[in-house]
C-alpha cells in the first residue's frame, strides 16, 4: 500500500467554501432530470428495487446534528414496502450500541441508501422514522425462528435513484480490482492494536467468527 502524502491544510483554508452561492458557481445547476426524478412517494419500480436489495445504509443524526451511518443487511425482501410512502426495516441483533436507534428517538430525520449486488445505480430515500415493538408486526420479520427486537417505520419524503458514477469510478463490483486477501487490516487486527487485546490476531478473528455463527440472528 503506498505511503500517504503529507498535506498541509493551512493554505487550503484560504479557499474554504462558506456559501451556497459559491457552491453553485463552482458546480453549476443540475440537469432537469436530476431534480425531476425526486418524489415523495416510491413508484412500483422503486418499490421492487427495495425488495431486491439485501443491503442498505442507514444515516441518522442526534439532536445536535452529530451524524452516524450504519450498514444493514438481510435477505432480499426483508425490508417491507407497506405502501408508496412507508417502509418497515427490521432491527436485527447487533453490538448493543444502538447508535441509530438512540438518534431516531430524539431526531426522526433519516437517510437510506439501498444497494443491489452488481448494480451501479442505488436508491436514495430521505424521510422520518419511528420505532415500534409491536409483537405481531415483528413476528412477520422472523429469520431462523427469531423475530427482531423492534422495527423502524419510515415515512418517505424524498425518493430518487442515484447515478452510477461512484460505482464506476471505484469499480466496486469488479473482482479484478479487489485487494488481495489479508492485505487490508481487518477488524481483529484493528481491535488488537487499538485495545491491546491479549492473544493473536487469529485468536481474536476465530472468537469473532464463533460469535457470528452463534448469534447472527
Amino acid at each position: 500500500m503506498p505511503t500517504p502524502a503529507v498535506i498541509d491544510l493551512t493554505a487550503a483554508e484560504s479557499a474554504t467554501i462558506t456559501s451556497i452561492e459559491q457552491l453553485e458557481a463552482l458546480f453549476g445547476q443540475p440537469r432537469h432530470t436530476s431534480v425531476a426524478k425526486e418524489s415523495e412517494t416510491m413508484n412500483p419500480l422503486e418499490q421492487e428495487f427495495i425488495r431486491s436489495s439485501p443491503f442498505h445504509l442507514l444515516a441518522t443524526a442526534n439532536s445536535d446534528g452529530t451524524c452516524d451511518v450504519s450498514p444493514r443487511g438481510d435477505p432480499p425482501g426483508s425490508v417491507h414496502v407497506l405502501c408508496d410512502r412507508t417502509i418497515i426495516l427490521p432491527e436485527r441483533a447487533g453490538n448493543k450500541r444502538i447508535d441509530s436507534l438512540r438518534n431516531i428517538v430524539v431526531n426522526p430525520h433519516i437517510g437510506l441508501l439501498f444497494l443491489v449486488p452488481g448494480m451501479d445505480e442505488t436508491l436514495r430515500i430521505n424521510g422520518a422514522a419511528w420505532l415500534t415493538t409491536h409483537e405481531s408486526l415483528l413476528a412477520r420479520f422472523s429469520v431462523q425462528g427469531k423475530a427482531p427486537g423492534l422495527a423502524i417505520v419510515v415515512h418517505t419524503n424524498e425518493v430518487y435513484m442515484h447515478c452510477a458514477r461512484a460505482f464506476r469510478r471505484s469499480q466496486l463490483w469488479d473482482p479484478s480490482t479487489w485487494p488481495a486477501s489479508g492485505s487490508v487490516p481487518g477488524m481483529p487486527a484493528v481491535l488488537k492494536e487499538k485495545l491491546k487485546l491479549p492473544g493473536t490476531v487469529d485468536d481474536i478473528a476465530e472468537a469473532r467468527e464463533e460469535r457470528y455463527r452463534a448469534a447472527l440472528y
